[in-house]
């Protein structure tokens, strides 16, 4: 019975978490941007409250140029520059121009104009409906649970430098590997650089996998399931590579801020078409997650194993004398 409780728990979550997060989505304080002032943004606001009450948070930008940079490296998702014109980058993917073009165009009629929009962040060719980056990262994020849950079982007794070379060669292998799938040199998904693509998969496969060896070291085959409800459910319905946090549930929302999934996606859709937007939160958080992981084990197979040893007491290191 045990394995079919197991099973159906983990089958259970992730039902209930993608069903809550995706059953009917819409926007929680959606950033966006604006160049009206004063009574005409008053005006928005109440329009954009009526269309999708509480969907929208809004900025205010200087001039159209501001707001255009803001779209661009997405500090907002859109920009209304007044005489229903709205600046917006189809790179955010299908679901988030519907609901700004349907939001917005209400807007526009209640100032007597039609909607005009402008592409200033445009999808890549390689992914027009914006969800190839969910599925680069999902496949790899897949591939570092199974790399962390098959490494002791296959290497138990593995030395921790060896395994920690074997970490490694995960991540840089698999960075290489889906940069260029998923790259300029393979289906255009991701068009940006390529080293720092490669980087930023690297380091987010190698936080999952290691993680997941962390779990299972400290409890048994129960860290396995933990893993899967962390890393792949909770994980990727919460990484933004759908659609973004704004759209998920408020429990849910937080996490995409602090899984490497979710860190390693934004980081990912940056380098492509958002000026870079959330390389540097990657580059700090996913570290941390790869080197805390890799303590914890050091401590677990490493330390404790020395320590008893270094402070047996000189009696009990005595060898047995022959009489």
């Amino acid at each position: 019975m045990l394995p079919v409780a197991i099973v159906l728990l983990v089958g259970t979550v992730f039902v209930s978490v993608y069903l809550a997060a995706f059953h009917a989505p819409r926007p929680h304080e959606l950033h966006v941007g604006t160049t009206e002032i004063g009574t005409r943004q008053e005006h928005l606001r109440q329009n954009l409250e009526r269309a999708i009450p509480g969907g929208f948070s809004l900025e205010t930008y200087a001039d159209e140029s501001a707001a255009r940079d803001a779209v661009q490296d997405r500090t907002v998702y859109a920009a209304y520059v007044g005489d229903g014109k709205l600046l917006y980058g189809s790179a955010n993917g299908a679901a988030v121009t519907a609901t700004l073009t349907t939001a917005f165009s209400s807007v526009a009629h209640a100032e007597h104009h039609e909607l005009s929009v402008e592409d200033v962040a445009p999808a890549a060719a390689g992914d027009t409906r914006g969800l190839s980056v969910f599925y680069a990262a999902f496949g790899l994020v897949l591939a570092g649970y199974l790399f962390g849950m098959t490494t002791y079982q296959l290497a138990p007794r593995l030395q921790y430098r060896w395994r920690m070379a074997s970490l490694a060669l995960f991540g840089v292998v698999g960075g290489v590997l889906i940069a260029a799938i998923a790259g300029s040199a393979g289906f255009g998904a991701l068009p940006g650089p390529f080293l720092a693509l490669a980087l930023v998969i690297a380091l987010m496969g190698a936080a999952v996998a290691a993680t997941t060896m962390v779990l299972l070291r400290l409890f048994g085959s129960a860290g396995v399931s933990m893993a899967s409800i962390l890393m792949l459910i909770l994980g990727n319905s919460s990484s933004g590579g759908i659609m973004p946090a704004s759209y998920l549930p408020a429990w849910l929302r937080p996490l995409s801020d602090i899984l490497p999934v979710g860190v390693g996606v934004r980081a990912m859709q940056g380098l492509s078409r958002f000026q870079d937007d959330g390389l540097t939160r990657a580059l700090v958080i996913l570290p941390v997650w790869v080197l805390g992981a890799a303590l914890v084990l050091y401590l677990k197979d490493v330390f404790r194993r020395e320590v008893p040893t270094a402070l047996r007491e000189p009696s009990e290191q005595r060898q047995p004398v022959s009489v």
